[in-house]
């Protein structure tokens, strides 16, 4: 196995620069789940590191070695696909087998190797039927079995659930995850589903426009994101960020509602706008605590909890996470309490945390 380092590592195609100098250490056995919307450059980076595609400045090092010079099929890695890249007229067998055989190993060694990823992914019994033959997740795991019996130092997953229907996708999710604590192999995965990316995660790297704008684990981002876009992507339903200024008394929204919050919110001068963020869970119906009322313009009744939307005075969007069946009609004025503690505060300009 091996720890892979990126030190400001930059891709430009001409005069546009795509990804803006990323750093990352991920260490030894580590999965590490770059997410981000699409177009921000999550994948180009993972072919960045495969050597898929070059290098325009900055290192990245696997296992200590820096490999940006070095050829896709000499730095031992592994790269699970999309789109399964499966050979429709070869079996399970000889689709796992392939690239062992092309690198000359032994056929005793490859007929070891297939059987241990097979038995790995219980795909022992259908090793002699072909890609038409499987589901979609059979034809993931299979490919996940061909980059398992390589035995690479780094695992590079790019989008691998993406074509899989959503009940699939979450079996999947905790079969990936299973694997890759079994194997203990350094693994760096891609998604744009935040969901799979805080599930799957040992670290995130949260990308847009090219930037990082967030590295650190899953449970660290949620709880304290560093900018309005992390706040906004990780969570569903997404974090609520409403305009606010900071006020003498505590953070004044623009419906005019005035929060008391501890110290003004950490001693924020008065006056400077703000955007504030609560999260939708962390919104109380009704009691004495309620501070915003809202219109409701729909009630999403999911069984173990409802998802309201509706707006404040200002017409700010806001969402609602409440638990159980609760009942809200369309107009109705719902009046919502606000926990000061579970308050985010970003600055409205720069958009860092406060």
């Amino acid at each position: 196995m091996a720890e892979v380092s990126l030190r400001g590592v930059r891709k430009s195609y001409g005069a546009t620069e795509i990804i803006h100098g990323v750093s990352c250490d991920i260490a030894d056995g580590e999965l590490v789940v770059v997410v981000g919307p699409s177009g921000c450059g999550k994948s180009t980076l993972l072919r960045l590191v495969a050597g898929l595609e070059e290098i325009s400045a900055g290192e990245i090092a696997i296992g200590g070695k820096v490999v940006n010079a070095v050829e896709p099929k000499d730095r031992d890695i592994a790269m699970v696909f999309q789109n399964y890249a499966l050979y429709p007229h070869m079996t399970v067998r000889d689709n796992m087998a392939y690239g062992l055989k092309i690198r000359g190993l032994p056929r005793a060694e490859i007929e070891a190797r297939v059987k241990r990823a097979a038995g790995i992914l219980q795909l022992d019994a259908m090793l002699d039927r072909k890609p038409r033959q499987l589901s979609g997740g059979q034809r993931q795991r299979v490919a996940m079995g061909r980059a398992i019996v390589r035995d690479p130092r780094v695992f590079l997953f790019d989008e691998p659930l993406s074509n899989l229907d959503a009940q699939l996708r979450v079996q999947m999710r905790v079969e990936i995850k299973r694997l890759q604590q079994s194997l203990g192999t350094t693994s760096i995965y891609v998604t744009h589903d935040q969901v799979e990316a805080m599930t799957l995660a040992d670290r995130l790297v949260v990308m847009h426009s090219g930037i990082a704008e967030q590295i650190g684990p899953p449970l660290e981002l949620y709880e304290r994101p560093a900018t309005v876009f992390v706040a906004g992507f990780i969570g569903s339903p997404a974090m609520n960020l409403l305009p606010a200024a900071a006020a003498e008394s505590g953070i004044a929204l623009g419906d005019g509602t005035l929060l008391a919050l501890s110290a003004n919110g950490g001693g924020v001068v008065a006056g400077r706008p703000l955007t504030l963020g609560i999260r939708p869970e962390h919104l109380a119906a009704g009691g004495d605590g309620a501070a915003l009322r809202v219109t409701v313009e729909l009630a999403e009744m999911l069984g173990a909890d409802t998802v309201i939307h509706g707006r404040l005075g200002d017409g700010s969007l806001l969402q609602a996470r409440l638990p159980g069946a609760a009942r809200a009609r369309a107009g109705e004025i719902l009046p919502l309490a606000v926990d000061p503690r579970l308050i985010h505060l970003f600055d409205r300009e720069t958009g860092r945390r406060i």
